[in-house]
């Protein structure tokens, strides 16, 4: 982009919204970028095959605004980390910064315009991350103010030790494009749905941490369901353990990391333990050994005994409780089963 004299131009963000099935929230993600105050941006919207008419609204807007919009469709329908991927290695190689928008979140105007700042003034910044507004609610805080540029190694720390999270999801942050140039593919389809947080611990091995103390996203949390499920399913507890046993002793002391990965362990183990005695179904252990699988582990019942035993001594010292919850889970999927027949 040319610029007048005396004055820097900006550099070029590449903005990209990988999209399937994705109508009902399309637009609004798409008129967020359009609306941002930073002006020389490109914005790649892929269509992974949709067939709610995604393809047209993102079709339209491609056709109103040329310049700027390039629509491109996959030939298949993909997995989402392989459209992800896809997606990214779509962006100009004259990119300088690379800002993901997934198609049912959307930007706040100032956006690009103040994480691309904090990226120009701190040059060994590699990822940018900003308050965000999830749902109602506030999140990715904890950093004390202005925090603008944060040692990577510190970041990580925070998460393995105080439990500090601040990357968010893929809308929440923005990459140098070089970053993503560097990885072939971006996100390794083996950690989903994890494959994001894997990439930041990766990249902050090597650079800093920027961050904007604005509300500068917008994360959908309108399907509750799926955050509960990945709440009973125990999420948190796995993120907790691989993150340690993939990453933590590029952060950590050998002491410290040892501690910690007793700590997540028991932790895991424990909840895994008492998973047994509440009688969870197939789906939930099938969840639990794809994620075992994804760290190049494998979970059996020989490592499951052992902690069924500590579950049982843990529900010793509350068996109403524990009785009730069994009860519970039983008669929940009697009637599974019975809807299943009658269905």
């Amino acid at each position: 982009m040319d610029s007048e004299p005396g004055v820097t131009a900006q550099p070029l963000v590449s903005v990209v919204t990988p999209f399937y099935n994705t109508r009902s929230f399309l637009a609004e993600c798409i008129e967020s970028v359009l609306r941002q105050t930073y002006t020389n941006w490109e914005y790649i919207v892929v269509d992974n095959s949709s067939t709610d008419g995604s393809g047209d609204l993102a079709a339209d807007y491609a056709a109103r605004f040329p310049d700027k919009i390039r629509l491109i469709r996959t030939t298949s329908l993909l997995p989402q980390v392989q459209n992800y991927n896809f997606a990214l290695s779509c962006i100009s190689p004259d990119s300088v910064y690379c800002k993901m928008v997934q198609a049912d979140d959307f930007l706040f105007p100032h956006c690009l315009e103040h994480m691309v700042d904090v990226a120009e003034e701190h040059r060994n910044v590699g990822i940018v991350s900003a308050y965000e507004l999830e749902g109602r609610k506030i999140s990715l805080d904890g950093l004390p103010f202005p925090s603008r540029d944060v040692p990577g190694r510190e970041v990580c720390r925070m998460w393995f030790i105080e439990g500090e999270y601040f990357f968010g999801t893929p809308t929440s942050i923005l990459f140098r494009s070089s970053l993503v140039r560097s990885r072939e593919p971006f996100f390794n389809e083996k950690y989903a749905p994890f494959e994001d947080t894997h990439v930041c611990f990766d990249l902050l091995r090597s650079c800093d941490f920027g961050f904007v103390h604005e509300v500068l996203t917008f994360s959908r949390r309108d399907n509750e369901s799926i955050l509960e499920d990945a709440r009973r399913l125990g999420a948190l507890y796995f993120i907790r353990f691989s993150t340690l046993i993939l990453h933590g002793q590029s952060y950590l002391s050998q002491t410290e990391y040892i501690r910690l990965l007793r700590r997540a362990k028991r932790a895991y183990f424990t909840y895994l333990g008492q998973a047994v005695w509440k009688l969870e179904n197939v789906k939930f252990w099938e969840f639990h050994r794809k994620r075992f699988a994804s760290i190049d582990c494998r979970l059996d019942w020989r490592i499951l005994i052992p902690w069924a035993l500590v579950g049982a001594l843990e529900y010793a010292g509350n068996p109403k409780s524990t009785f009730g919850a069994i009860l519970r889970r039983g008669t929940r999927q009697t009637n599974q089963s019975d809807h299943q027949r009658h269905s």
